[in-house]
């Protein structure tokens, strides 16, 4: 068989003629006499097309469309409409439809759009396996969290200039995650043996850094009663990580560009250089051009560390991944706390979704820290944090921040619901489709479509 159809046309004739031509095709299609009874067949089997009449007795082919789109968001839908009635084929392309037949329908122009939708259905499945079995491929990237396609971009970039030597500046705001990529990029490169030494340019005095980084001799300063290595001889064929490095001094940028370029460094208080072997990896949450432009950071220096850039977005540029941020964050503070929530409920992960997060996951966490040590110990509410209250006093309950694509958004609420529905039921799917109100093959569906994979695959059978 090509593929399961249902047809849902009140004319019995006009019914049973595409049927019969469709079947003759070699796809198997079922047929239904109204909307209603269409809906009813796509809560109970399977479809990997509907085709669909707009005007209809009790429920309307835009009532079936919305439904399917609710139920069963992998089925794809084609609409049959009037002559004269195209604005609402329109209508239904705007709601999700893959495309329209006018009556009278021509077989031949059906035929060729059945088979198209169906060859865009068998393509984005096979993607989404591929996909799928890339990100079991990849365990180094556990910490990566997040399904939005700036992320997927990230780790694909990731991949590609891991193997390399080359320098790397992370950009972005402050607590997005920049160090995560740094160690990503570390674990994946042919020095994950070896060490990864982070350091904060921002956060110790020029004198003691330069120092920390290069190492002194004995005698060099004050205190210096032995000789010590800095972190680019400790690293000795691993990875360094200078975080904040528009803070870097002008005495020591052209150190450091020293290192880069000739592969050695100068200890305070030698006159003998010490060749080091050593990747860095840079991040700012300034703009280094415009750092530049000022004469607060050598030119040569910007362009050496920026061979390669990746930029993390700020999480409300990215609000998809707040979501399985939130599961991955509460899982973690569990071990670390020795606690067991069971994660969210849907009030706290809405309002969670509608927050600006200025401070991006490093605010996250901190909230979720803090509701997980006040809260029952069960599930996060939205009484449990503090944040949603106030931002919606001080917006008026009128703000929201999610994603501005109404598909995008639904498919995001979507999505937590039913982790959310699966969590209470332990993973039981034939449970959780009866609390849902789906058919157990349409909650199958939706699963496959939104990517909720980590429960158990035997549940529920």
């Amino acid at each position: 068989m090509n593929g399961a159809i249902l047809i849902a046309e009140d004319h019995e004739v006009a019914r049973k003629s595409i049927q019969q031509y469709l079947q003759q095709e070699g796809y198997r299609v079922e047929e239904a006499a109204d909307g209603d009874a269409a809906i009813e067949a796509i809560n109970n089997s399977d479809f990997d097309l509907v085709i669909t009449d707009l005007k209809m007795p009790e429920a309307s082919g835009l009532d079936v469309l919305k439904h399917v789109r609710e139920v069963s968001p992998n089925t794809l839908v084609i609409v049959t409409t009037a002559f004269g009635s195209v604005e609402s084929a329109i209508e239904a392309l705007r709601l999700g439809a893959q495309d329209y037949v006018i009556k009278p329908i021509i077989f031949e122009d059906l035929l060729s759009k059945v088979r198209h939708v169906m060859e865009y259905k068998r393509l984005a499945w096979e993607i989404q396996m591929l996909r799928r079995e890339l990100s079991s491929l990849t365990p180094a990237f556990s910490d990566l969290v997040g399904r939005s396609q700036a992320m997927r971009n990230i780790v694909a970039l990731i991949e590609k200039v891991a193997s390399s030597d080359s320098t790397v500046l992370i950009t972005g705001e402050s607590g997005c995650g920049k160090e995560v990529v740094a160690r990503a990029i570390h674990s994946q490169s042919p020095r994950r043996d070896k060490l990864f030494l982070p350091v904060n340019c921002s956060a110790i005095p020029d004198t003691l850094l330069e120092s920390q980084l290069f190492g002194h001799v004995k005698g060099s300063f004050t205190g210096a009663v032995t000789s010590n290595e800095g972190l680019f001889q400790r690293a000795k064929g691993g990875t360094i990580f200078l975080d904040e490095i528009a803070d870097l001094s002008a005495v020591l940028q052209p150190k450091l560009l020293r290192a880069i370029e000739a592969k050695e460094i100068l200890p305070v208080g030698s006159t003998q250089p010490a060749k080091v072997d050593v990747r860095i990896i840079a991040a700012t949450n300034a703009e280094l051009s415009k750092a530049c432009e000022q004469g607060r950071f050598r030119e040569d220096l910007y362009y050496r560390l920026n061979v390669i850039n990746i930029r993390v977005p700020p999480l409300r540029e990215r609000r998809e991944d707040i979501a399985p941020l939130i599961d991955y964050l509460i899982r973690r503070h569990n071990g670390e706390m020795k606690k067991s929530y069971k994660g969210a409920d849907n009030a706290a992960i809405r309002g969670l979704m509608s927050l600006p997060w200025r401070g991006n996951i490093r605010e996250l966490d901190n909230v979720l820290e803090r509701a997980m040590i006040l809260g029952n110990g069960e599930w996060i509410t939205a009484s449990d944090i503090p944040h949603i209250e106030k931002w919606e006093n001080d917006n008026n309950h009128s703000a929201y921040a999610g994603p501005h694509d109404l598909t995008d958004a639904l498919r995001a609420y979507e999505k937590m619901h039913i982790e959310n529905v699966l969590k209470e039921t332990d993973g039981n799917r034939a449970v959780a489709a009866k609390m849902l109100g789906l058919s157990r093959s349409s909650l199958y569906r939706k699963l496959e479509s939104l990517g909720i994979y980590r429960h158990d695959e035997s549940a529920g059978h």
